[in-house]
């Protein structure tokens, strides 16, 4: 038993050692971590409907992301915006593609697709009209449709939360001319 400890001391000498040089080859691959985001505009207006989950999503998001960027939604805002998110559409799509042999529901696939486009106050197009989609598959029991109805509602927050965060790149990509 008194052999233990300095075992135990050994080992985790040895695991920090081996460990020791994963920084310097995740640097030398040209590793690192993403950051805050920076974008070539200063201000932003959502276009998009005040009801828009997805809209009211990116808001929050680029409201967190930093502070040198003022995200507007008010109408009267629109001329004090450098950049123009339009928002053309969201949709929640549903479709059956597995069923039992009695002919009942046994797996559907979720999808959301989003539409928009992103231009300077001056209408020069920054982003051109992009569609962005994100499907899920779900299987499906009538017996416990609540439940299937509560996850299908987690899977389409999860997807909107994937569309905001791939949205938030491009944004960050765009460069102005």
């Amino acid at each position: 038993m008194a052999h233990r400890p300095a075992l135990v001391g050994a080992l985790r000498r040895r695991t920090l050692l081996a460990l020791l040089p994963a920084p310097l080859v995740l640097a030398a691959c040209g590793f690192r971590l993403r950051g805050v985001p920076e974008f070539a505009f200063k201000s932003i207006y959502i276009a998009a409907p005040p009801t828009s989950p997805l809209a009211r999503e990116l808001q929050r998001v680029l409201e967190g992301a930093t502070d040198a960027l003022r995200v507007l939604r008010e109408p009267a805002q629109l001329p004090q915006a450098e950049a123009v998110f339009d928002l053309l559409s969201e949709q929640h799509e549903r479709s059956v593609v597995g069923l039992t042999a009695s002919g009942q529901v046994r797996e559907m696939q979720l999808r959301l697709r989003m539409r928009f486009k992103l231009r300077a106050q001056d209408g020069q197009e920054l982003l051109p009209e992009t569609e962005l989609l994100q499907t899920r598959d779900i299987s499906y029991s009538e017996t416990i449709a609540l439940a299937k109805e509560a996850e299908e509602a987690l899977l389409y927050r999860n997807m909107q939360t994937d569309l905001v965060q791939q949205l938030l790149r491009r944004l960050a990509a765009v460069r102005r001319q």
